[in-house]
């Protein structure tokens, strides 16, 4: 992890005790993994964007 910012937010108290329930972690943890998991899921969407668009070839028995 590299520099590090401090935030104030107000969250739904429902919602953060089942997201932390789901991770089992802290609150600060559980922050930190929603964050990443939603610049995975754009990552994965940039990917689908791509498809159709990029040619790719690989053999198989040539790479093994």
């Amino acid at each position: 992890m590299g520099a590090v910012r401090k935030i104030t937010v107000n969250v739904p108290a429902d919602i953060l005790d089942a997201a932390t329930r789901v991770t089992g972690k802290g609150v600060t943890a559980t922050v930190i993994e929603g964050l990443a998991e939603l610049r995975k899921r754009e990552m994965r969407t940039a990917l689908r964007r791509l498809k159709g668009k990029v040619r790719f070839s690989l053999d198989l028995d040539e790479s093994r």
